[in-house]
């Protein structure tokens, strides 16, 4: 890959601290996945859309790209305590799956690493900021890559059948975010 994710990560989070607050907003459900989805670059076994945010790539026969099958592994390891297994919502936090819908890339790595807070009469909501957790922030992308295929509609609920391989890339990549 051409550049580091956690770098990548960290500086849009940088520049979207203003965004940190946004919530996770529900939209009315697409039939189809945004034109904006759709993967037109790739590097190293990951996809990128024309707008160069990561994104999801999946065969008519259901088989994923590794980052997208990392993310379903890693969204269950330890987002689903809130959100519900994939990312289908719970009493603790919202289904993601809607979020997504309105929530852009930026504003995604803005709260999860940096964190959000609503409170109001009602109830006090709050997510806990992950940007120092790198076992989160080395798989924000394929965290995000995941659950914008749940988001799209594209992927179902459950493990993926099948995946591609994971690429010299990726295993490169992981070995220098996740540190000796």
């Amino acid at each position: 890959m051409s550049s580091c994710n956690f770098s990548r990560n960290l500086a849009g989070f940088a520049l979207s601290l203003g965004l940190a607050s946004v919530g996770f907003a529900s939209a009315a459900n697409a039939a189809t996945p945004p034109a904006s989805s759709k993967a037109v670059k790739e590097e190293g076994g990951k996809y990128f859309d024309a707008n160069g945010d990561p994104t999801y790539k999946i065969s008519p026969d259901g088989k994923v790209d590794w980052y997208t099958f990392s993310g379903f592994r890693r969204f269950n390891g330890t987002c689903d305590v809130c959100h519900g297994p994939d990312g289908a919502g719970s009493s603790f936090g919202p289904d993601l799956t809607q979020a997504l819908k309105s929530l852009d890339y930026s504003q995604f790595v803005a709260t999860v690493s940096g964190g959000k807070r609503d409170v109001n009469t009602a109830q006090t909501l709050v997510m806990p900021a992950f940007g120092t957790n790198k076992n989160v922030m080395c798989y924000l992308d394929d965290i995000y890559v995941y659950l914008r295929a749940r988001s799209d509609g594209a992927m179902g609920r459950g493990r993926p059948k099948s995946h591609e391989p994971k690429s010299k890339e990726a295993t490169d990549y992981e070995n220098s975010c996740m540190g000796p």
